[in-house]
């Protein structure tokens, strides 16, 4: 197993990772079988592709911030944090991944850990973070991180909250 240079921790998508970012979405593709066309766009003009994930952004309608794990040169995944709660009622505040390469070393329970600190951070008391029932993985980190189990969704996802105060 590689040893990561420090701790991981979310920062704002950076160039600085572009090999580790385009190499570990690119084994998260083929692992997953899903649409790699946008690979090839984003390694061509990468400080735009960045760019354009930097900041404060509207995803899905409402406000949402976009950030990466990283260690270093290492790009282990990807944390969305919506500032608010979609209308409709599906979704939630925090959606995650890691990237194949690094699953199943705990990088998803840090992640969400410091994903819950940044929603503190904008006012979020209470976050909601939502499942799809066969995904027993993720649903391993949601209580790991102190995730209360509250129904399912329109969408047929279990829904969890999480306290943020820490």
């Amino acid at each position: 197993m590689i040893e990561l240079p420090e701790p991981p921790r979310l920062t704002a998508p950076s160039t600085d990772v572009r090999v580790g970012y385009l190499v570990g979405e690119q084994a998260d593709v083929v692992a997953r079988g899903t649409d790699d066309a946008w690979l090839g766009p984003a390694s061509r003009d990468f400080a735009a592709f960045v760019a354009a994930r930097t900041g404060v952004v509207e995803r899905w309608g409402v406000p949402s911030t976009l950030l990466w794990f990283t260690s270093g040169p290492y790009y282990l995944g990807t944390l969305v944090l919506r500032h608010r709660l979609l209308e409709h009622g599906y979704g939630g505040h925090i959606g995650y991944h890691v990237v194949a390469p690094w699953r199943r070393q705990g990088h998803a329970t840090a992640m969400l850990a410091q994903g819950l600190q940044h929603a503190r951070d904008l006012g979020v008391d209470r976050a909601l973070l939502t499942v799809a029932p066969e995904n027993e993985w993720s649903r391993r980190v949601v209580l790991a991180n102190g995730g209360v189990p509250d129904g399912r969704n329109g969408e047929g996802e279990d829904r969890f909250w999480i306290g943020t105060a820490g």
